[in-house]
């Protein structure tokens, strides 16, 4: 990974004395201003939480500005002395310390942290920006094209569309290939409505506000899949005006795969053509796992889909958030428009986009290649269906869905261990992602831990484990009515 390269020298001496790294960074030991009480990081008492409240609203995380590491202005002397660079040095140690440790804890969200990139530092000197259309070369010359075309022709032919039939671009992330697919689907339809399912990422109801757009939520199963019942019912009052179809390819909490086929079958049996409707899909992390699962539904342009998008800081393993949006070119038109300033066209969501993540993406296709990809999927699986089993084993209750490496339980009593373990929570359920740097040994390090602290939770036997069968369904929940 670029910038991971070893550092022993850390921080020079500030006034003759060598300034010792502690555990964590501690933002008061670097902000050279002294904290209000509302920005103090720790809140010792009662009367100071509730001054904190009543100055800023604070919605479900910490004060993040409690954190800032402040920025000054160097002293007239700082070339001379160094100890600009010393202090700096012993900020930026601090914090790769702190990294390497928060790591070491990582399961809740889903990003691949198993990566070498050691081998492109050498670019990491240029400031390489793809601005424009993909496949036209603008005046800027430095750029990447090459780079993106090629992984762009690799996620074309993995989603079954011909070189000369598709049109897509890197994305920042996961959530502008969302915002294009359904943008792309809202040009070729201006009044059609937006329909997606209640446990769609938070981004497609983001672009439905963005674009003013008519959205229908639409019910699920308890595993978190499309309820096509409810689809159809609240297609029929609607069928004067074209859908627009938000499809998951693994939902955010429950990693739940809406069944395409189904889809389009609702959409065809409520007298949709396939001229009045676009599907979007959404597959941020399992639409480049699902293809490597055997028997696994396809998602494939052969079908009557507009576009697909997936993440690349995900599965793949990119240090630097990023996406690929792929579309039928046939739709682009209705987006595309000459710049002069450039030299080219424009259809994407932002102007300049990092020339960077389309190398990452490249090299890392390059190196793993489809049985690279099929060898991590079948691991995931394998650990996810270990982290179940030993969940279940203990009494908790916990699910995962067939085409999965989400694995749903009870939410863990204890802030600061959700915390520790950096786990995604939803009212009684919280997750661990399984990706492939999560190993046995981590997941056994915090079974173990999350076994202990139940036992001083639930210890007095006037708290119960939570009821989650609303959540994940009666089969699936351990709690004291449904064990």
């Amino acid at each position: 990974m670029v910038g991971s390269v070893e550092v022993d020298v850390l921080p020079g001496e500030l006034n003759g004395k060598v300034e010792p790294l502690p555990e964590e960074i501690d933002a008061t030991t670097v902000i050279s201003e002294p904290l209000s009480p509302v920005n103090e990081e720790i809140v010792s008492d009662e009367t100071k939480k509730s001054d904190v409240e009543q100055k800023r609203e604070i919605v479900l995380g910490r004060n993040v500005h409690t954190m800032c590491l402040a920025v000054t202005e160097p002293d007239a002397d700082d070339e001379v002395t160094g100890e600009r660079e010393a202090y700096m040095a012993s900020v930026l140690a601090r914090y790769r310390k702190s990294l390497i440790e928060r790591t070491k804890h990582h399961l809740g969200y889903p990003y691949n942290l198993d990566f070498d990139y050691g081998a492109l530092a050498q670019l990491q000197h240029f400031s390489i920006n793809n601005l424009g259309d993909p496949f036209i070369e603008s005046n800027y010359g430095v750029h990447s094209r090459q780079f993106e075309v090629g992984v762009l022709d690799w996620f074309a032919h993995l989603w079954e569309l011909e070189k000369d039939e598709y049109w897509g671009y890197i994305t920042n992330c996961g959530t502008e290939g969302n915002l294009h697919g359904i943008l792309v689907g809202r040009e070729v339809f201006p009044d059609g409505i937006l329909y997606a399912s209640r446990e769609s990422h938070y981004s497609v109801f983001k672009a439905a506000r963005m674009y003013r757009m008519e959205c229908i939520k639409i019910e699920t199963m308890a595993s978190g899949e499309i309820d096509c019942d409810d689809f159809k019912a609240k297609l029929l009052p609607n069928k004067d005006k074209p859908a627009i179809i938000n499809v998951n390819i693994g939902t955010t909490v429950k990693g739940a795969v809406d069944d395409l086929d189904l889809v389009i079958k609702t959409l065809e049996d409520t007298g949709f053509t396939h001229d009045q409707f676009y599907i979007h899909c959404d597959g941020a992390l399992f639409g480049l796992m699902m293809p490597f699962v055997k028997r696994a539904p396809k998602v494939t342009f052969k079908k009557p889909i507009g576009s697909v998008s997936v993440s690349g800081h995900k599965f793949v393993g990119c240090p630097m958030p990023c996406g690929v949006q792929i579309t039928r070119l046939e739709h682009i038109n209705t987006l595309s428009r000459n710049v002069e300033y450039l030299a080219s066209r424009d259809a994407t969501i932002m102007g300049s986009r990092n020339g960077h993540a389309p190398i990452f993406l490249w090299y890392t296709l390059n190196r793993k290649g489809y049985r690279g990809f099929q060898k991590e999927v079948q691991k995931c699986l394998r650990n996810a269906h270990y982290l179940k089993d030993r969940l279940r084993a203990a009494g908790i209750g916990a699910m995962l869905n067939e085409l999965s490496s989400t694995v749903v339980f009870e939410r863990p009593q204890d802030e600061e261990f959700v915390r520790r373990w950096q786990l995604a929570c939803q009212g009684n359920i919280a997750h661990v992602v399984v990706m492939p740097n999560i190993t046995i040994e981590k997941l056994d390090n915090f079974l173990n831990e999350l076994i202990q602290k139940r036992l001083t939770w639930f210890q007095d036997g006037k708290s119960q484990p939570p009821c989650i069968a609303a959540d994940v369904g009666k089969e699936n929940c351990a709690c004291v009515l449904h064990k």
